[in-house]
């Protein structure tokens, strides 16, 4: 056995597997032999006068839109890829120390880490560089509707079709899977973030009232759907834009509808599209296999049926869907070489910079 393989197999005892749901909007931790163990929003507050790292993830999730001038809560991530490395640097770092202190070991981490479908080289790169500066000692990255596929149990090894759409923050993922490999892929800037932004716009325009992305995304999950259903409302709170002072209004599930449409009907597109370049065996695969549905875009009341009804082909919403791509992880650090032609790369094979 080659020198660097003995090493490997005696880090493996002395060394923990992590692996990395990075998220827009959240971020999932699993460590092998414990499960997933952090679910955190993808939130850093900073000093800007000290570039002081104040809080992450729940803690500075609570600060956003409520800091002072000198203190900023950003999300490092932008649709699924990293608008600031530094910050996204010392988020990773948080969340692999938080988890490797759950069963300390005496060497650093492997780490597999999500990453969108269709990502570039540079932005792999740069996913690659956080992770290692974080203190992984491997970094190795899989695309999120792969590792999502994978923690459902979807046959990916098979001489079979499947499809997946996995919705998150700010990307949503489509994929065509068969042998090991994406057949036909999309990945698409409409998601959690897209429609918090159409229920701020929408609130704006209708009822001359601004809100926060917070309360946006309260009102998405309490009273959003996609297909008329049974009657819901809530009161919203916010600034009237003619008077400057608070006010409250009640919203219907219709008024969220409303504001989502354009968007979902983009995402239907998206997957329409995605099926009309597909080769017709995988795409018969597919219609009697039917739609996976994963992230959290999938709990949107009614998806599923709206997806069924336009595309003629059965929707499934997978179980525990917002922790589908983390539990992937899981599984391919149960037998990494079994999912190693999966993998996009490890350090060695990922391109220069």
């Amino acid at each position: 056995m080659p020198i660097f393989k003995m090493l490997n197999k005696f880090y493996n005892y002395i060394s923990n597997d992590i692996g990395i749901d990075l998220g827009t909007s959240n971020t999932l931790v699993y460590l092998k032999g414990h499960g997933i163990v952090i679910n955190e929003p993808s939130v850093v507050a900073v000093n800007v006068k000290t570039s002081q790292i104040l809080a992450v993830g729940v803690k500075a999730k609570d600060m956003l839109g409520r800091t002072p001038g000198h203190v900023k809560a950003i999300r490092p991530l932008v649709d699924g890829v990293i608008s600031d490395f530094e910050v996204t640097e010392e988020m990773l770092s948080y969340f692999i120390n938080k988890a490797d202190k759950i069963k300390p070991k005496l060497a650093r981490p492997r780490v597999l880490v999500g990453v969108p479908s269709g990502t570039t080289n540079v932005e792999t790169r740069a996913v690659y560089d956080a992770a290692r500066s974080a203190g992984a000692r491997e970094v190795y990255l899989i695309e999120e509707p792969m590792a999502a596929a994978i923690g459902i149990r979807l046959p990916i090894k098979e001489a079979v079709g499947s499809m997946i759409i996995d919705i998150g923050g700010g990307t949503t993922n489509i994929a065509v899977i068969s042998l090991g490999g994406i057949v036909r892929s999309k990945n698409l800037k409409i998601a959690g973030d897209r429609l918090n932004n159409d229920i701020i716009t929408y609130m704006r325009d209708e009822f001359k009232m601004l809100i926060g992305e917070r309360t946006a995304e309260m009102v998405k999950i309490a009273i959003g759907s996609v297909i008329p259903g049974e009657y819901m409302e809530t009161e919203v709170r916010g600034r009237d834009l003619l008077t400057g002072l608070p006010r409250e209004v009640v919203v219907t599930d219709s008024d969220i509808r409303e504001a989502m449409s354009l968007s979902i009907k983009e995402l239907v597109e998206g997957v329409k599209d995605v099926l009309e370049t597909t080769p017709p065996e995988i795409l018969s695969d597919v219609m009697r296999g039917g739609i996976t549905l994963s992230g959290g875009g999938a709990l949107i009341a009614g998806l599923d049926k709206l997806l069924e009804g336009a595309l003629k082909i059965p929707v499934y919403v997978v179980e525990d869907p917002l922790s589908a791509v983390a539990r992937g992880t899981g599984v391919v650090w149960d037998d990494l070489a079994l999912y190693q032609d999966v993998l996009i790369g490890n350090q060695d094979e990922l391109p220069p910079r």
